[in-house]
């Protein structure tokens, strides 16, 4: 039987701290995703050409792709298929796992990422780093990543 345990409720400056940091989530998100839009780019497929030109003979295994940008393998499916049909990404099968595929970038995906990067990189720059010192940068590092390194824990209880 479980012990019922009192709500521990928010207090004004909790609540006050967490109402920021999720407006800043959204309205960041939804700024980024903005200026991805004059690429034919979403952040889902930004965060996919970054992980695959990353990643060694830039490909990734579909599992760990859709693991890296929290996605389900279905979800991840279908928007490789819209990828692919852009040209940016193709699929290749694993040699060593018939059943396992790659998600490969294309040179096409590849000039897009060269293309693409520099004004992502402005844009985060103009709405947020850029918004915040040095010091503020480091005192959120510090604050964040706990809740990272706690949050990735817990992606593997689910």
């Amino acid at each position: 039987m479980e012990t019922e345990t009192a709500t521990r409720w928010l207090t004004d400056a909790e609540q006050c701290a967490w109402r920021t940091y999720l407006d800043v989530n959204r309205l960041l998100t939804y700024q980024l995703e903005k200026d991805l839009q004059p690429f034919g780019l979403t952040n889902n497929d930004y965060e996919i050409l970054v992980n695959l030109s990353e990643s060694p003979d830039r490909r990734m295994r579909m599992s760990d792709l859709a693991t890296a940008t929290l996605q389900s393998k279905s979800r991840l499916s279908h928007q490789i298929t819209r990828m692919e049909n852009a040209g940016l990404v193709r699929r290749e099968n694993c040699e060593s796992d018939r059943r396992g595929l790659y998600a490969v970038l294309t040179d096409g995906g590849t000039e897009t990422m060269q293309k693409v990067a520099p004004h992502h990189v402005a844009s985060v720059r103009k709405h947020f780093i850029d918004m915040l010192t040095p010091e503020a940068l480091a005192d959120l590092r510090e604050s964040l990543g706990p809740v990272a390194e706690h949050l990735r824990g817990q992606r593997g209880k689910l």
